[in-house]
Parts: C-alpha cells; sequence; structure tokens
C-alpha cells in the first residue's frame, strides 16, 4: 500500500498561485493513478484533478479547468497540483490519493476508486 504525504497548502491573495505536491512511498508509484480532491467543513469531498500512470491523460473538475494543471514525476514519486489565478472558493483542505490500477491510460474521479490517501493540506486563499 503506497504512503502519500501533501505539502505546500498555505495562504495565498486572490490571483496568486501555489504548488501542491504529494510524494508517495511504500510501493511502485508508476502502478498508480493519482487524483487530487478538496474539501471544506460541512462540506462532500470533492474532485480537482486526476491523471493516468504515466501521466499521459489528465481530467479536471469544470470548476478549475484551464486554472490548474495536474502532473506527475513518477522518477520521483511524486504528483503536482499547480494552481493558478486562484478564487476565495478555492480555499479547502486538499488530500492528494492513489488508485491502484492496470490500465496505464485510466484516470478516475471518484474518491470510492482510490486506494490511499493523504492527510491533507491547507490553501487559503483571500479575497
Amino acid at each position: 500500500q503506497v504512503q502519500l504525504v501533501e505539502s505546500g497548502g498555505g495562504l495565498v491573495q486572490a490571483g496568486g498561485s501555489l504548488r501542491l505536491s504529494c510524494a508517495a512511498s511504500g510501493d511502485t508509484f508508476s502502478l498508480y493513478a493519482m487524483g487530487w480532491f478538496r474539501q471544506t467543513p460541512g462540506k462532500e469531498r470533492e474532485f480537482v484533478a486526476a491523471i493516468s500512470r504515466p501521466g499521459r491523460n489528465m481530467n479536471y473538475a469544470d470548476s478549475v479547468k484551464g486554472r490548474f494543471t495536474i502532473s506527475r514525476d513518477n522518477a520521483k514519486n511524486t504528483v503536482f497540483l499547480q494552481m493558478n489565478t486562484l478564487k476565495p472558493e478555492d480555499t479547502a483542505d486538499y488530500y492528494c490519493a492513489a488508485a491502484h490500477s492496470w490500465i496505464l491510460s485510466g484516470y478516475y474521479t471518484r474518491d470510492s476508486d482510490y486506494n490511499a490517501w493523504g492527510q491533507g493540506t491547507r490553501v487559503t486563499v483571500s479575497s
């Protein structure tokens, strides 16, 4: 089972940028499709972005399309979420997730598809 640790959260003004990182250990990273989700108090966890095992296929929530970019470095066992033009409504705890997958081109948008989760990193966007 892979273990995940997120970093890179913080406080940023609206219009600013942040880059989240998620370091994986404990298993072969390239066997996992990866995703980012976010959650605010009182709300359900929300899909943000997903990426396939080799990093060629990506999918984004409509709310972040054109502003966020997911990428991965399989040599460094790390997945990234570059967040640009941040808005106050992007404020949330962001979670990295891993889904063990036999499908090379697959990515997943449902949290139930994921096997492992990080502890989360908080992003706060001030107006």
